[in-house]
């Protein structure tokens, strides 16, 4: 599939839906990628989606209003999982030793031909057979303030975005 700048893992779509106001920096920067990037998913990542928005407190949406959003969602690409994603999942999964649905997620970005993954869950900067993971909340300044960076107290310089 051509256009697809990157594929967003479900925890994009999470932190831009989520009312917990800890998560407002992860919120702001999931907000940002899905307006700026031209993203691809699966279905897997909406049915994660539509199942830890309707279930968990963070989010607390209304099944018509998950129902909404995956409307809206599906005007970008979306890969359908079928027996041949899900034997590429699996080696995966085995070969990098990890969960099979982060696999599935590697082998969905792989086939839409995304050469960047937006994930918390997986190595940021790690390149998975073409698919480089990006964990774009990790220089996002955590809900503890200054005092947890100790990078601060060494006379280091914070990392630009």
């Amino acid at each position: 599939m051509s256009g697809v700048e990157c594929f967003l893992d479900t925890n994009i779509l999470l932190y831009a839906a989520s009312r917990n106001p800890a998560d407002l920096a992860k919120k702001k920067i999931a907000i940002e990628l899905m307006a700026e990037k031209q993203f691809g998913l699966s279905a897997q990542v909406l049915a994660e989606f539509y199942t830890i928005a309707t279930k968990k407190a963070d989010f607390r949406m209304a099944a018509e209003r998950a129902l909404e959003w995956i409307e809206n969602l599906e005007e970008f690409p979306c890969l359908a999982v079928d027996a041949g994603l899900v034997k590429t999942a699996a080696e995966a999964s085995a070969r990098f030793a990890i969960s099979y649905w982060d696999g599935a997620i590697l082998a969905a970005a792989r086939a839409m031909g995304a050469p960047v993954l937006y994930s918390e869950d997986l190595n940021h900067g790690q390149n998975y057979d073409g698919v480089r993971v990006t964990n774009p909340f990790k220089l996002a300044p955590s809900p503890g303030g200054f005092h947890e960076d100790s990078s601060a107290f060494q006379g280091e310089a914070a990392p630009l975005p």
